[in-house]
This record gives structure tokens, C-alpha cells and sequence, in this order.
């Protein structure tokens, strides 16, 4: 019985978004591929399939859907690697107060904040959580 009620759990989740891998797994708020390492939130996949392709139009929204806004103040919800600079790595649990979003920034990076401890740097929303 339990090698059937892990099957079920793992058939809830939807497959990879970038190489379509079954073997999707939670990884904290967020989904991750053990294939290829992507990770997104899990409305993300439902939203491409609602064909909501404009993100503007939605706004930006954190690591579990809830909409951002300038001015919001975030946690993180991983645990980021800083590269560049001094480097370093910025805690899970990270609270960030005051963020800027930027729709469209490169790479991935919609949200411009000021760190604490590593000062002014961009983010992904996919990485947060509305506090």
C-alpha cells in the first residue's frame, strides 16, 4: 500500500516546464526538477497553461502567487547564492523591506531591494515570499 500512495503524490505534481521530466518533487514553496534543476513555483505552470503569457498584464507575483507591489516587504524563501562582489549567500528567512519591482528585468530579475547585510542587488520573484 504505501509504494502506491507515494505514485499517487507524486502524479499530482506537473511535469517539468523546461524538459518535461515526470520526477518533479517540493523543494520548500517552490517545485524542482531533479533532471535538468529547474525550479518554479507551482502556479507558474498553471498559468502557462491558462495561456496567460503576458506577465505584465498579471503583474508580478511571489514564489506561492500572492501579487507583489512596490514597497512590499519579502522573505526569502531559499537560500541565494550571491555571486560577484564579495559574494556570499543570503539566508532562507531573509526579510527584505521596501523592493522595487521591475517587470521584464534581465535575466529573470523582477525585483531591484536593498539586502541587508549585502546591500542594493536584484532578485527573482520566484525566490520570495509576501511578508
Amino acid at each position: 500500500m504505501s509504494e502506491q500512495a507515494i505514485g499517487e503524490s507524486a502524479a499530482e505534481l506537473p511535469p517539468c516546464p523546461e524538459c518535461a521530466s515526470e520526477f518533479t518533487y517540493e523543494s520548500g514553496a517552490l517545485l524542482t526538477c531533479p533532471m535538468c534543476g529547474h525550479e518554479w513555483a507551482p502556479n507558474e505552470s498553471r498559468g502557462d497553461a491558462d495561456g496567460d503569457s503576458a506577465d505584465g498584464d498579471e503583474g508580478i507575483r511571489d514564489a506561492v502567487g500572492n501579487l507583489l507591489s512596490d514597497g512590499d516587504t519579502v522573505t526569502l524563501v531559499k537560500t541565494v547564492k550571491v555571486s560577484g562582489g564579495g559574494g556570499g549567500t543570503i539566508k532562507v528567512g531573509t526579510k527584505v523591506a521596501g523592493i522595487r519591482l521591475v517587470p521584464g528585468g534581465a535575466g529573470g530579475h523582477d525585483i531591484d531591494a536593498k539586502v541587508p547585510g549585502f546591500g542594493k542587488m536584484q532578485l527573482k520573484s520566484s525566490v520570495v515570499k509576501r511578508a
